[in-house]
């Protein structure tokens, strides 16, 4: 576990210009590492983690991540307020640079518990929740959320939520520009069937113009994330950043000016190495890793191939790192 929080630095180090979406199952942190590699300056979050689960579960399994992840989010689902400042302050002992609020899950399982976006149905809770967080930590709180949910999707309803929220002392708001439907729909579906109203976050930006607004959802290409920095403050990427991870190889050059030359896909591949080497020698399997990893060789003839020894034939061998290299010598050249 890191060293904790450090004033004189942690604050300052969060730019969300670009940063990867928190998604379950996939953002852990070995994912982590690994988009690391590729951007040294994306933001990148955890999973969606529940208080519960670090208040009463295995806290060290939950919090953990290594300091070559930063700059770091801390996602944290529930609406206790007083639950979730206790989890804001472990967040902020363990180091992680900000604490968000998950206010846009559609799946029933969180919405039993008052978790996601049922919470846009009481926007004085949620501010509640940030206050009480806001007052225990100094790193940033911010909050996550649809653009509205069924039975409580008009503008009007929406600026209630981001002005009643904002009172309460958030000042960055990522928005999933979608509303969600919280009968009827898998959360899947919810990724794809409600419209993308991108003019709806632009409306927001456009009357709120002192927050700082984050869009989410459906952007592709760093051509579209470069279009949309003209009206937002931010761009968050979510699954296209998980199946074609190489996107952000140039992300560092093309949106934060960087001149580090750009990582290919053989150097990004030979990085994490060393990685892995300690993480079966820690009695890890190589798959924990490489499950997450599949997508660098999308695009071009041997991506077949890569997948079917990082995923098939790895559960097959005695011999996992040589196998790994064995995938990486098909992205020389690459």
């Amino acid at each position: 576990m890191p060293q904790g929080y450090n004033p004189t630095t942690t604050p300052a180090t969060v730019s969300r210009r670009f940063s990867v979406a928190p998604m379950m199952d996939w953002t852990d942190r070995h994912c982590r590492v690994f988009l690391r590699q590729l951007s040294h300056h994306a933001l990148l979050y955890t999973e969606m983690v529940t208080t519960g689960a670090i208040l009463y579960g295995d806290t060290a399994r939950f919090l953990r991540h290594s300091a070559a992840e930063y700059p770091l989010a801390l996602q944290l689902g529930g609406s206790v307020p007083a639950d979730l400042a206790a989890c804001a302050k472990l967040a902020q002992e363990a180091g992680y640079n900000e604490v968000n609020l998950n206010v846009g899950c559609p799946s029933d399982r969180v919405q039993n518990n008052m978790i996601g976006a049922c919470l846009m149905a009481h926007p004085q809770l949620v501010a509640d929740c940030v206050k009480a967080m806001h007052d225990a930590v100094a790193i940033p709180v911010t909050v996550k959320h649809r653009i509205g949910i069924n039975g409580r999707d008009s503008y009007a309803q929406l600026c209630d939520f981001v002005g009643t929220v904002r009172d309460a002392g958030c000042t960055s708001f990522t928005v999933h520009a979608r509303i969600a439907i919280l009968e009827g729909l898998s959360p899947k579906e919810n990724r794809e069937v409600p419209p993308l109203r991108y003019d709806v976050v632009a409306q927001l930006k456009q009357d709120f113009p002192e927050l700082e607004i984050i869009l989410n959802g459906g952007i592709k290409t760093l051509e579209d994330c470069q279009q949309h920095l003209h009206t937002f403050d931010g761009v968050m990427l979510g699954r296209e950043s998980y199946h074609n991870p190489y996107l952000l190889a140039q992300v560092d050059q093309q949106l934060f000016g960087s001149t580090r030359a750009v990582m290919s896909r053989f150097e990004a591949m030979l990085s994490m190495r060393n990685y892995i080497a300690s993480h079966l020698a820690e009695g890890g399997s190589m798959h924990h890793i490489t499950r997450h990893m599949l997508g660098l060789a999308q695009g071009f003839n041997g991506a077949r191939r890569f997948r079917q020894l990082l995923s098939v034939d790895i559960h097959k061998t005695d011999e996992p790192l040589a196998l790994f290299d064995q995938a990486a010598q098909l992205l020389q050249g690459h």
